[in-house]
């Protein structure tokens, strides 16, 4: 069992990592936790039918109401952000209550949303099941999405920790192993050239991953995590290189309908682009090609999807938190481990595109 600290200018917290974290989660309510009137869980129906049984065991002397919202991305609407307040109000939650987290990415959002907003605020768990989750549920950033963009609705609200246990991630689909691996090697682009070469070195296959390597990953990707989420908590500075890729992959996202491609895949192609990017517009000395050979060879798409307009993609780019003005900002590298904010043109963004 690993522990990482995350420091925030509002609150620390711990994060557990390693197979079997859960049966810790019953010690730390009662004893950094005290008071705590009711406990709700949120969970998507897939994640339910794996794990809640499971995950409600290790919960004993507790008394627990069980929400569950559809899986992925269809959880983070207004009209389920609804459904679950109108939960929490029925089962009668107040302040001193507690929400449980038990999902990928998606439910911590939702459920980090919920516990933002209900009664001005209340504390919340990540108990995150994906790999994908290892970056979304570190940090403090809970949202919905709306039509016009991913997550849109939002907040900052930190969680009193965050519980990995890395037996939830047994049953993950490829896909889904391979959407989460995508944040991984974001972040040894973006801070660690040391950790990005290692992942070259160990990682050829998604399929035969030893769980030695995937602990050592994801403990490495979620103390990077921490480092810049410690600096700039609200993201109004560095904290946005951990965007890299996303503002492309954001939009290839919302195009191509939240589900018809994964997170990961999205923001795949949205690094590559970003490294064209980096090159003409900062001189970065990098092998693009070499590095779309091992995407490739983990199973990632590494060209726009076809049926894909471009204008399109330019306008959801717009419309990106990291946009001002309607002006597109891209975070890119000067240097692998050296990110910089810049904005980019509608011209050569469209140029880039054709290119691509």
């Amino acid at each position: 069992m690993q522990t990482v600290k995350i420091s925030t200018s509002s609150k620390d917290y711990p994060v557990f990592i390693g197979s079997g974290a859960i049966h810790q989660l019953n010690k730390f309510l009662l004893t950094d936790m005290p008071g705590i009137t009711n406990i709700s869980i949120i969970v998507d129906t897939a994640v339910a039918d794996l794990y809640l049984e499971h995950f409600q065991s290790a919960l004993s002397g507790f008394e627990l109401s069980v929400c569950k919202v559809p899986s992925g991305e269809q959880a983070k609407t207004f009209d389920v952000y609804y459904e679950v307040m109108s939960f929490l109000l029925a089962e009668k939650l107040d302040r001193k209550s507690l929400i449980l987290a038990l999902g990928g990415g998606a439910i911590g959002d939702l459920a980090g949303f919920v516990a933002a907003t209900y009664m001005r605020g209340i504390r919340f768990i990540q108990v995150p099941t994906t790999i994908l989750a290892h970056d979304s549920a570190v940090g403090g950033k809970v949202a919905i999405n709306h039509p016009k963009g991913k997550n849109m609705i939002g907040a900052f609200h930190q969680p009193e920790a965050v519980f990995y246990d890395l037996e939830f991630l047994a049953s993950l689909p490829l896909k889904e192993k391979r959407s989460g691996f995508a944040e991984v090697i974001k972040h040894g682009l973006i801070h660690d050239i040391l950790f990005y070469a290692h992942l070259r070195d160990r990682l050829h296959s998604l399929t035969d991953l030893s769980t030695a390597d995937l602990e050592a990953f994801l403990q490495r990707g979620i103390e990077i995590k921490g480092e810049f989420v410690s600096v700039d908590e609200t993201e109004q500075g560095i904290r946005a290189y951990l965007n890299f890729g996303h503002t492309l992959g954001h939009a290839i996202e919302a195009e191509m309908g939240y589900g018809g491609w994964t997170h990961g895949e999205s923001v795949a192609v949205g690094m590559i682009f970003a490294l064209y990017l980096s090159q003409r517009k900062l001189d970065l000395s990098f092998n693009i090609d070499d590095f779309k050979k091992w995407l490739t060879l983990l199973g990632y798409e590494t060209t726009i999807p076809k049926n894909v307009d471009h204008k399109n993609l330019l306008e959801r780019m717009k419309q990106d938190k990291k946009s001002i003005g309607q002006k597109v900002n891209f975070i890119l590298l000067k240097e692998i481990g050296n990110p910089e904010i810049h904005e980019v043109s509608d011209e050569e963004i469209l140029e880039e595109l054709a290119r691509f």
